[in-house]
């Protein structure tokens, strides 16, 4: 496997980490809905900081609903834990007066690393999409925006199975190249499930002269339902051959996990040796399964 020294932790932004060497390995989070939420949330990411981490970051809900709770989630972790946080924010249901108020508290909470998302439909995939009265259009008038209120570091998203409203895998490849042009340092992907997608994905961003580093998405298999509703919403698809050795252990919750852990572990070694700048673990606010593929993959020794 590809050498997976660890990016050191000491920096103010993702940007300076991508840019000194070595590789990311960052984990995402959900705003919690309820008290029990709350409380997972926290016990995963007091697990999790013992791994050190390069970043974390934390989203938005559907159609950017949980925006207070991302401000102060992130805020929180910024002031009572050793983590560096990234602020996820989308044009989503937002105007860009609505949009600078939030860069603001970013701002005033001392974060500077924003996530910029379009962000999807209200109504989900596949409905079309409608500009917010007075808000936004598309990720590259946030990331512009963002950079023009502090200094922020920006990231943004690309998809190895392309956007799902892009004509073409080229034009996605544009896109994420004008990203850059406005202002982002780097892009962490969506989820996928095949190396191959995302190796294709660099070599057409690089193409298309797109030189930011492109930290590939992960999430750890280990509930087949849940996955395939996270398929459908980031528009993968998951490999027949995987989906057969899921269907080979059946019901059988214990070894659905340790399968899970092991597809992703392999997925994430064929990354690392194809050269990506690090891995990036939407964890769903648990901590097992990110945890085992860690030790799989000999990263807890540096924690």
């Amino acid at each position: 496997m590809a050498s997976a020294r660890r990016l050191p932790s000491s920096a103010s932004t993702i940007g300076e980490l991508l840019s000194s060497g070595g590789r990311s390995f960052s984990f995402e989070f959900f705003p919690p809905k309820t008290d029990e939420g709350e409380r997972l949330l926290w016990q995963a990411i007091r697990e999790l900081e013992g791994l050190q981490p390069s970043f974390v970051s934390v989203t938005y809900g559907a159609g950017g609903s949980t925006r207070d709770r991302t401000v102060r989630v992130t805020r929180r972790i910024l002031e009572e834990t050793t983590l560096l946080p990234m602020a996820h924010l989308t044009c989503v249901g937002a105007t860009v007066a609505e949009l600078r108020s939030v860069i603001g508290s970013y701002a005033d909470a001392g974060l500077r690393n924003v996530l910029a998302l379009r962000g999807d439909p209200p109504t989900g995939i596949g409905s079309q999409w409608v500009q917010t009265e007075g808000g936004l259009a598309h990720a590259d008038e946030l990331v512009r925006l963002v950079r023009s209120l502090g200094d922020f570091c920006v990231g943004v998203a690309a998809f190895p199975e392309k956007h799902p409203e892009s004509v073409s895998l080229d034009e996605d490849a544009r896109v994420l190249a004008a990203k850059q042009e406005a202002g982002a340092e780097f892009a962490v992907t969506q989820l996928f499930f095949r190396a191959e997608d995302y190796v294709d994905l660099v070599d057409r961003a690089r193409a298309a002269g797109c030189t930011m580093p492109i930290i590939p998405g992960l999430m750890p298999l280990t509930n087949i339902s849940q996955i395939d509703r996270f398929a459908v919403l980031a528009g993968t698809a998951f490999p027949d051959d995987l989906a057969a050795r899921f269907r080979a252990v059946g019901d059988d919750a214990a070894a659905v996990h340790a399968l899970g852990v092991e597809a992703a572990s392999e997925l994430a070694t064929e990354l690392l040796d194809a050269g990506a700048p690090g891995l990036h673990f939407y964890t769903l606010n648990r901590s097992t399964s990110t945890r085992e593929i860690y030790a799989g993959l000999g990263l807890d020794t540096y924690a």
